[in-house]
């Protein structure tokens, strides 16, 4: 690629308003890469499905307080951190879940377009979420997306157990689950990751993040905006189509 990222190392500056770069020369060919991996809960979308599903429950102070210590990444086990936050969640219906997914679920500014971008210049989406399949699966069909990876919930009687299946491939969809499926799904189209673009916002991002080609920052934890080689710090997602053409 002719503008790899290990080729140019410089300090972060800001490119634009509200977005900053660095280790990267724009503007980047969307040529160069065949693969975009999404993560979903405020990336893709503007909540945090767990926080909302807790909130069915009365315990949505108690789980959020998780959720971004995990996303900080003041928690170090991530499942540890998932696992205690569904087992919050018992006792939930269907119901509310579906109630979450049409009342409060809602894609991020620019998503649509910088999803359309990449299909119309050949690239293939794959969103990796340590979210659920019970939303994952709705963005999926919203957007086309390619190959998706997240966590399943426990189901008996319309409630939630307060807790996850097990899938063929593992237990939970944790930042080295996300890492491996972006290097699995490379491995599947016949790419190298330098050929992968990876986008998140919280510490459960970072291994994805740091395999890729290009990683970008969407209004993300500080510690996740220094690492990325792009921030969009403000705007849509869709800004990270100001750096590559």
């Amino acid at each position: 690629m002719s503008n790899s990222p290990s080729s140019h190392q410089a300090e972060a500056i800001e490119f634009a308003p509200g977005l900053v770069i660095q280790n990267i020369r724009p503007p980047l060919s969307m040529r160069d890469f065949k693969l975009i991996a999404f993560d979903m809960d405020s990336t893709l979308i503007n909540i945090e499905c767990v926080d909302e599903i807790a909130d069915a429950a009365g315990r949505k102070a108690e789980v959020s307080a998780i959720t971004e210590a995990a996303m900080r990444g003041e928690i170090s086990d991530y499942k540890e951190s998932l696992r205690r936050r569904v087992a919050l969640l018992k006792g939930v219906s269907v119901a509310s879940m579906e109630q979450v997914l049409r009342e409060r679920l809602q894609l991020n500014p620019g998503a649509k377009r910088l999803v359309a971008a990449c299909q119309a210049a050949g690239m293939k989406v794959l969103l990796v979420s340590g979210g659920f399949t019970f939303f994952t699966d709705h963005v999926r069909d919203l957007l086309k997306i390619d190959f998706t990876r997240s966590n399943v919930l426990e189901i008996e009687d319309g409630l939630l157990t307060g807790r996850m299946v097990d899938q063929p491939w593992g237990d939970i969809c944790d930042g080295d689950e996300k890492r491996r499926m972006l290097l699995e799904t490379c491995d599947r189209l016949g790419i190298a990751p330098s050929q992968a673009i990876a986008m998140g916002d919280g510490a459960n991002d970072l291994p994805m993040m740091a395999v890729a080609g290009l990683s970008v920052a969407y209004h993300a934890k500080p510690r996740v905006r220094e690492k990325a080689m792009i921030a969009i710090n403000a705007g849509g997602l869709d800004r990270v189509l100001d750096v590559l053409h």
